[in-house]
């Protein structure tokens, strides 16, 4: 049973959760003011401004770096991941957002075209980030770690 308290006393684990929901619920709220319609999927959704992922990694480095110092171990593995991370969100995950995007469009051309039946698929074009969506992440999760870290560790 122990566990379990120390698991929802983790600061490591609120810390970065709480910087993954913040940066959903701001995700949530500019995606509903650009369009004009509240997407209530946006709160668990990949993509969009600001990168959910970005802000958690980099609230678990920060926050590494903060309790166990930048010559840590802890620091160090958690840094590694942050890069990794933010990297593959502008990359792989933008460019398959983009591809996405054609293929559903040609899916559509098929089918005006009445060439073929094709399968009723919609790939998900909401996957990647742009570098501005992946800095306002990074953003989120620093000055959400240091404003918890000074006020609940």
């Amino acid at each position: 049973m122990g566990w379990i308290i120390d698991l929802l006393t983790n600061p490591f684990l609120i810390i970065s959760l709480s910087s993954w929901f913040i940066a959903q619920v701001l995700k949530t709220i500019i995606h509903c003011l650009i369009n004009r319609k509240l997407d209530i999927h946006r709160l668990v959704g990949d993509g969009g401004m600001p990168s959910g992922h970005s802000a958690t990694v980099t609230s678990l480095a920060v926050t590494s770096a903060l309790v166990y110092g930048t010559g840590s171990f802890q620091f160090a593995v958690s840094a590694v991941l942050a890069l990794i991370v933010c990297h593959d969100a502008m990359g792989v995950r933008r460019e398959t957002g983009k591809q996405a995007i054609v293929i559903n469009e040609l899916v559509e051309a098929f089918e005006a075209l009445k060439i073929k039946d094709l399968p009723e698929v919609k790939l998900k074009e909401f996957v990647g980030h742009t570098p501005i969506q992946v800095l306002a992440g990074i953003l989120v999760g620093v000055v959400n770690s240091f404003i918890l870290y000074y006020t609940i560790i």
